[in-house]
């Protein structure tokens, strides 16, 4: 709650040791004069800001649960920066877990969307959290596939291209988003997702080069990625090679901070600085 405060000034009526009333006192006119003059007063009625609703079921529901968000506050403090500074804005997480309400939150005013690999996680998180905006997604890759992936971004020619995912040749670019996905550009991406711990699992190979080229393929200005679990090799390796170690701004502990230029906006800028 914010209130509006007046500062108060007083001047003291001068004083003189004449016996005479016309001497000693100031007209009760002249009196008037200067308190409102210096003095204003307080308003009747507090100025009262409410809190949005979003921020207030976040704090209602980090208040009451047990379960508390993957990154550390030193890991989420990161990207909280940034969103400090650039919220209201359109930012894009892949994963939707126990922090998604704090991003959306963070972000108030702003569009926050989810892509997330699990539709019944999706199910049970928008059955206590209707307001969040979330898509389900499906990836074609297994960790296990890293190394042949990795070759295949260092030497494809087309996956140094810069283009919509959607018309890339390259073989790690994702293509089966929704459209709006493309058509928007995004200000802060979060790579948090997907699964990538077992062999078996859909790895974040091909989520980290299309967080790059949707960053690179801004018509104008910069996007701020972030890519957590970077004590990983996939992350640690594909966060590298294709959001380019030049464009590194920051780690703490498990999170990147990559801040990536257009390449629309200066042709023949290179792939990595």
């Amino acid at each position: 709650m914010l209130f509006k405060s007046s500062i108060f000034s007083f001047t003291q009526p001068p004083t003189t040791t004449s016996n005479t009333n016309n001497d000693s006192k100031i007209s009760s006119q002249e009196t008037e004069k200067i308190t409102k003059s210096e003095c204003p007063s307080l308003p009747i009625t507090p100025t009262c800001t409410k809190n949005p609703p979003s921020l207030a079921n976040a704090l209602i529901h980090y208040a009451t649960t047990k379960i508390t968000p993957q990154q550390t506050i030193q890991e989420i403090s990161v990207s909280a920066k940034v969103l400090q500074k650039k919220s209201p804005c359109n930012f894009l997480v892949f994963g939707l877990g126990h922090d998604s309400l704090m991003w959306t939150s963070l972000n108030y005013g702003g569009r926050t969307v989810f892509l997330e690999e699990d539709k019944t996680w999706i199910e049970q998180i928008q059955s206590k959290f209707s307001t969040l905006e979330s898509y389900h997604v499906v990836y074609d890759t297994k960790v296990h596939q890293s190394d042949e992936l990795m070759k295949i971004g260092m030497e494809q020619e087309d996956c140094k291209k810069v283009s919509d995912p959607r018309f890339s040749k390259c073989g790690l670019a994702l293509k089966g988003f929704p459209s709006e996905i493309y058509d928007v550009e995004w200000d802060v991406i979060m790579v948090d997702a997907p699964t990538g711990y077992f062999d078996g699992a859909p790895g974040r190979m091909s989520a980290i080069y299309t967080a790059g080229l949707i960053a690179r393929n801004r018509e104008n200005g910069d996007t701020d990625v972030f890519v957590h679990d970077v004590d990983r090799k996939v992350e640690d390796q594909f966060s590298k090679a294709f959001l380019c170690e030049g464009y590194l701004r920051e780690q703490e502990g498990r999170i990147r901070h990559f801040n990536i230029p257009s390449h629309r906006a200066r042709l023949g800028r290179p792939y990595c600085p």
